[in-house]
């Protein structure tokens, strides 16, 4: 089988790297290139049938390119798919679709669609060549047109009537040969296809050229209106079509638009109860946290004390399990991202480690950690998701495990340059898992036996998003186990060595918090608990507070008073926070018009973050939040040192 050659023009050589080891396969050969005039060259040079064009690149853009590759015959028929980060506006699509392109595909590139519509396209390629093959053996072979299952036809280009047609237009709209030899070939189209089946066949006349693609709708001789594909070739004033049924093919076509738009009717739809429960879930998670916290600086007993330290530790809890679930929800919808910087690996190792011995201790139960001294201290990881990853495998280790021990050893298997491939190697003595039930406890809410909820507790997603983090990492996650001796989970990935870490921020939690002098600051919060937990935190800085439930009330206020800051909750009734922002950010003169505003948002989705901001807000800060984290944006927007 001949490759289909596949084009890939990127100014970011990671991109094109990360494309074409998902696109690597047999039947493709994929020429690369970061220079658009580079690209121009190849395309010229090589019969290229796809080609995946990144629209922001710096000597030229991505639509100048591909208005090159049109206007010249020998690249225009090149299949273009726009590679781009930039905004999904409609404007934008359909400036990208004018110049020529059959498709978007939007960064960051979800792999699996990628090579849906990547593999789709090049059956197309594979049957335009074949298509084409087909129209230049005819011209030479008479018996094939004869023989021919599409309608063949000569048109003389000045009258447009027919001058030759073959047997198969009998079986495709019911009329004998002989019947139409010398009548208009427009005048088999439907009525209201006819002008413009007039003005393609002036096109083609006009421009003289070899070969062109349209569709068309045809009466029958039993009036029934089908759908026909003409491939059009003009020589020496003929019109030369090959014309086939493609009714069966815009049926599909029609199915696959509507299941397409059902699909992301039910996605929306997804997204909107994953917001709302996210909202619902941990706006009073974070009330709860937040009054505890403000509880145990107060004067209290022991017993007191002891109480609230149990009050916060069963909230974290519960709020692990709603970031575990949101987090599947999240992987799921493609809304998650792995987000690489500069960490002391060893530290952020021993944390884990340290943060879950007490735990070990308490249960009798020998806590190893070994990290080869080989491998490197800095290196870039996103810090919390492999957080996420060894605390999960480690948490189920220490439960399943009632004597014996769990050990965490952290090794190098191999280096190339700048590049780690790391082993963690989670290996305990518990309870095991039968081998019909290992694929079984990576899936959500499935756990080892039926039985494993009642006696060990948890919800059955730690492993399915160890996995599902694992794949998003590019890694590998192994396991082995033995009923009543044990399991070894191991993870393996490739790491690019740092030069220096990323700051640690940890310290400001720990800090005094300074007040905050002659500042006024207008809250909008629908929840009593927030509201009372805010307006306590605000206070003790010495902030001046004016509490409103709903963002028309925090138009209202602003119409009234001048504020230093407002911090708006997004989920809100009557006017929600996005439309409170957007007005203030219109109708209001300066310097209100400007005023600094803080999003409070108990969503975990990126997109209503990036909603915030684009509503007019400065900044957003999720809930549930440290105390230390407000200040530090506010800080930062009033212009106050801290």
């Amino acid at each position: 089988m001949t490759p289909v050659n596949i084009l890939i023009v990127d100014d970011r050589e990671e991109n094109i790297i990360a494309l074409e080891a998902l696109l690597k396969r047999d039947d493709i050969k994929i020429y690369s290139t970061t220079s658009p005039n580079e690209a121009l060259k190849i395309a010229w040079d090589t019969h290229i049938a796809i080609a995946l064009v990144d629209v922001q690149m710096p000597e030229m853009d991505g639509f100048e390119l591909v208005e090159m590759l049109k206007s010249n015959p020998r690249t225009r028929d090149i299949m273009v798919i726009f590679v781009t980060a930039i905004s999904k506006e409609t404007k934008y699509a359909v400036k990208g679709l004018g110049t020529g392109a059959i498709d978007y595909l939007y960064k960051p590139l979800d792999p699996y669609i990628t090579s849906a519509k990547v593999d789709s396209f090049v059956h197309m390629a594979r049957a335009q060549a074949e298509v084409k093959l087909k129209n230049e053996e005819l011209e030479n072979f008479a018996i094939v047109v004869k023989n021919s299952a599409d309608i063949i036809c000569s048109v003389d280009a000045q009258t447009l009537r027919i001058g030759n047609i073959n047997p198969a237009v009998e079986s495709i709209i019911g009329f004998k040969p002989q019947e139409l030899l010398g009548k208009s070939i427009v005048d088999l189209s439907f009525d209201g296809h006819q002008q413009t089946f007039r003005n393609k066949l002036g096109e083609i006349i006009t421009e003289n050229l070899s070969f062109a693609v349209f569709e068309v709708q045809l009466v029958t001789f039993n009036k029934r209106v089908i759908w026909a594909e003409c491939r059009a070739s003009y020589h020496n004033k003929t019109i030369f079509l090959n014309i086939s049924d493609i009714s069966p093919q815009k049926s599909y076509q029609e199915q696959l638009i509507k299941s397409k738009e059902e699909a992301e009717y039910g996605k929306k739809v997804k997204e909107t109860f994953l917001a709302n429960m996210s909202h619902e879930l941990r706006t009073p998670v974070n009330g709860i946290i937040g009054i505890t916290d403000l509880l145990l600086k107060t004067d209290l007993n022991e017993q007191q004390k002891s109480m609230l330290d149990l009050l916060e530790t069963s909230s974290r809890s519960l709020l692990g399990v709603i970031n575990d679930v949101l987090d599947i929800s999240k992987i799921e919808a493609g809304k998650f991202n792995i987000v690489r910087t500069p960490n002391n690996i060893h530290d952020l190792i021993k944390s884990v480690f340290d943060l879950l011995k007490f735990r070990a201790d308490e249960s009798n139960i020998d806590f190893v950690l070994d990290i080869d001294s080989e491998v490197p201290e800095l290196l870039m990881v996103d810090s919390l998701r492999l957080n996420q990853i060894l605390m999960n495998l480690l948490s189920n280790a220490i439960k399943f495990t009632p004597r014996g021990y769990v050990k965490l050893t952290v090794s190098v298997l191999q280096k190339h340059n700048d590049k780690v491939k790391l082993k963690y190697s989670v290996e305990d003595s518990g309870i095991g898992v039968p081998a019909d039930r290992i694929n079984k406890i990576f899936e959500s809410f499935e756990q080892a036996e039926e039985d494993t909820g009642n006696k060990y507790g948890g919800t059955g997603l730690g492993l399915a998003i160890v996995k599902k983090l694992v794949e998003l990492k590019g890694g590998e996650l192994e396991v082995t186990s033995q009923l009543g001796k044990g399991s070894v989970f191991n993870f393996i990935n490739w790491h690019t060595i740092a030069i220096k870490p990323i700051e640690n921020n940890n310290a400001k939690a720990r800090k005094d918090l300074l007040p905050f002098n002659n500042i006024s600051v207008l809250v909008a919060e629908d929840n009593m608990v927030n509201q009372f937990m805010l307006s306590k935190i605000l206070k003790d800085w010495n902030v001046d507070v004016d509490m409103v439930d709903n963002g028309r009330k925090a138009i209202d206020k602003l119409k009234a008073k001048n504020y230093d800051l407002i911090l708006m909750d997004t989920h809100m009734p009557e006017m929600n926070g996005y439309e409170a922002a957007r007005n203030m950010r219109v109708d209001f003169e300066e310097p209100k018009r400007s005023t600094p505003i803080i999003s409070l948002s108990a969503s975990s989705l990126g997109h209503e973050q990036q909603e915030a901001l684009a509503a007019g807000m400065n900044d957003v800060l999720a809930k549930p939040f440290q105390p230390y984290q407000l200040h530090e944006k506010m800080s930062r927007l009033l212009n106050v040192e801290v």
